[in-house]
């Protein structure tokens, strides 16, 4: 199928950007790398009466230092962040994640901020900003404003961005000493969206027990979803792996309620959160050991 017809503009600034976003409203879509847009503007599920193109916007595209971490331009393209020096040495949970996401033809287009903004539950990247307390920048034609991405994703494809709004920038502040990280997910064909996936963080205490620790799952809820009793269950606690297979188990039990469809049925996913969250648990651990 093709796509509804539409009005088309390419701003090459961000003010102007959102001086198109304020005129039209709901009835105007960014169109960042297309990846996910088009495909839907194809099948008509989505429809909008306006595109305001972003590629053009020389300012949205970076990785640079900043004083407590990585700062990500919202269209930088996901393979710029998969290559980037910088990105492995300060980020390296994100720099691990980004192989798994989609193929490399897709990465070559598709952008940090884009899969962000898209919010999608089986996406990867939206799992990341939350495990490693992400923030998001917001901007409008009226000012800015921080979010926490754990505040930034509210249900099923839908954030916490106004129509006039667009995410412009992502911080991404360091680890902390003596943290390890890891994410896995579970595909049937690499590439294809997982039918489950976690990523973790744990901080380690100077007597060798938990400080903190971070478990969040993508494709097991309609955004991402983070197991909070999971996490206290380890607090304080030494990381053994009786310990490990417990706060999995936990995770599995009582922090998700997957719902089952074509490619897994609930119960699966259930069994997939308990064998990935003792994975990225233990493997995160060996790292938090050390650094």
């Amino acid at each position: 199928m093709k796509p509804a017809s539409f009005d088309y503009f390419a701003p090459k600034s961000i003010d102007e950007a959102l001086a198109l976003l304020a005129e039209y409203g709901y009835d105007a879509k960014p169109l960042a790398g297309g990846q996910s847009l088009v495909p839907t503007m194809n099948f008509r599920l989505a429809q909008p009466a306006v595109l305001v193109d972003l590629n053009g916007i020389d300012e949205l595209f970076f990785i640079r230092e900043s004083g407590d971490g990585l700062r990500i331009g919202a269209m930088t393209r996901q393979r710029t962040v998969e290559r980037s020096p910088l990105v492995r040495e300060r980020a390296p949970l994100i720099h691990e994640t980004m192989p798994h996401i989609a193929h490399p033809q897709i990465r070559n287009r598709g952008t940090f901020g884009g899969s962000l903004a898209h919010a999608d539950p089986a996406s990867e990247l939206p799992v990341l900003a939350v495990t490693l307390n992400a923030r998001m920048r917001v901007q409008s034609s009226q000012g800015e404003r921080w979010v926490d991405a754990k505040n930034f994703y509210l249900d099923l494809f839908a954030t916490d961005l106004q129509a006039d709004e667009l995410l412009v920038e992502i911080a991404i502040p360091d680890l902390p000493t003596a943290t390890g990280w890891a994410f896995d997910e579970m595909a049937r064909r690499h590439g294809d969206y997982a039918m489950a996936g976690a990523a973790a963080t744990v901080t380690l205490a100077a007597d060798g027990s938990v400080a903190a620790t971070r478990l969040v799952y993508l494709s097991v809820g309609d955004y991402p979803t983070e197991a909070f009793q999971s996490e206290a269950a380890l607090i304080g606690e030494q990381p053994t792996p009786e310990a490990l297979r417990a706060a999995a188990e936990i995770a599995a039990s009582q922090d998700i309620d997957p719902i089952g469809d074509i490619h897994a049925s609930a119960d699966y996913r259930r069994h997939l959160a308990r064998v990935l969250a003792e994975r990225v648990l233990a493997r995160a651990l060996e790292r938090a050991k050390e650094r």
